[in-house]
């Protein structure tokens, strides 16, 4: 093990996908610390125009634009991915290729060149399901083992990319680590509390899935972001983050039904009564992305594998991020909730008003 104490300054930072969510906070946080930033991603920069900020439009596919990209980089944030919870056997052949192209050719791409640069870190975000595979996990560590059930392509790309991020650690002075977050939420979301609100204004959150003792864990953004930073500046020869994976989240387990309730019940909403099985619900939702792939019907309503994960206990100790990056989140679960409901509530009532 490491030495916890030696960190790093970070130096000239690239954020990819700093457009997205994740990046654009990341992006801000590191600007607020004085940080000199290249933000790099398909679409133009959210953010306004900065002294110390330099953004790239680009294609992470493009190996020849990435070697320009990385040039007089120090640190590197690899945020960007396509995030789909969509895949398993049934998926085309269009949309693997497009999912690898990007999550596992261009983590590849992106690392070599940054090899070939000089670049001192290099920071990946995976995810918790590398290690979930369907079964129950309470507590669960960085000891447990990749999974080898892919119902999803985001975990079969993750996978496959955290082991080569790992495995390249220390190759032509590059340092790596991996940081695995739980479901990302706050200030910017467009993904998951997105898709809860699409189920309500379609009329179709008329009842709870699975067991209220069911819990799972999540990550705030802001908390994130501190986890990234953290390892980034113990990504030093002799430190403790070189070639580790982290999981990273709010260390409050919680229901993910309890979770959505007063973000629900902000934006005016009634909150179900009824609860149904969640075996039933995810072998319905299977068939149907089944039938999606196959015969080309709508996607269905919730995709199996966020089914699976809120209908069985999935939550991770930080007690490895503790003890060797000083992590300790920053914000509660409730001290987020007030910071995010603003941002929530006027997100549902646009999406309420968006032309159907």
């Amino acid at each position: 093990m490491g030495d916890s104490t030696l960190t790093t300054e970070l130096g000239h930072v690239l954020v990819t996908g700093g457009s997205g969510f994740v990046g654009a906070n990341l992006v801000t946080e590191l600007l607020d610390r004085g940080h000199r930033v290249r933000s790099f991603d398909r679409a133009p920069s959210p953010l306004p125009d900065h002294p110390l900020l330099e953004t790239v439009v680009g294609d992470i596919t493009d190996t020849d634009q990435l070697a320009s990209v990385v040039d007089g980089i120090d640190t590197i944030f690899h945020t960007a991915a396509i995030i789909d919870l969509m895949g398993g056997g049934s998926v085309t052949d269009e949309y693997r290729q497009r999912s690898y192209a990007v999550n596992v050719d261009g983590t590849k791409n992106l690392l070599h060149a940054a090899q070939a640069a000089s670049v001192a870190r290099f920071v990946y975000t995976a995810s918790n399901s590398v290690v979930m595979g369907g079964q129950q996990i309470v507590g669960g560590d960085e000891t447990l083992p990749y999974t080898e059930r892919f119902n999803d392509l985001y975990t079969e790309t993750k996978v496959i990319a955290e082991k080569f991020v790992l495995s390249q650690n220390g190759e032509h002075g590059v340092l790596t680590c991996s940081i695995r977050p739980s479901g990302i939420w706050g200030h910017g979301d467009q993904t998951m509390f997105r898709k809860v609100f699409e189920s309500v204004h379609a009329g179709h959150l008329k009842v709870l899935v699975g067991s209220s003792n069911v819990k799972l864990d999540n990550s705030y953004v802001h908390n994130l972001i501190h986890g990234f930073i953290l390892a980034a500046e113990h990504l030093v020869p002799g430190g403790t983050a070189p070639g580790q994976a982290y999981f990273i989240n709010d260390g409050e387990p919680i229901n993910m039904f309890e979770f959505a309730r007063p973000v629900i019940q902000a934006c005016g909403q009634p909150w179900p009564k009824f609860r149904v099985p969640g075996r039933l619900v995810w072998f319905t939702m299977t068939v149907w992305q089944w039938l999606h792939f196959k015969f080309g019907l709508p996607k269905p309503l919730l995709e199996p594998l966020g089914v699976e994960r809120i209908t069985r206990n999935n939550f991770f100790s930080i007690d490895k991020a503790r003890r060797e990056l000083g992590y300790q989140p920053l914000f509660t679960t409730e001290q987020a909730l007030h910071e995010s409901l603003p941002y929530y509530t006027a997100l549902f009532d646009k999406m309420k008003s968006a032309p159907a």
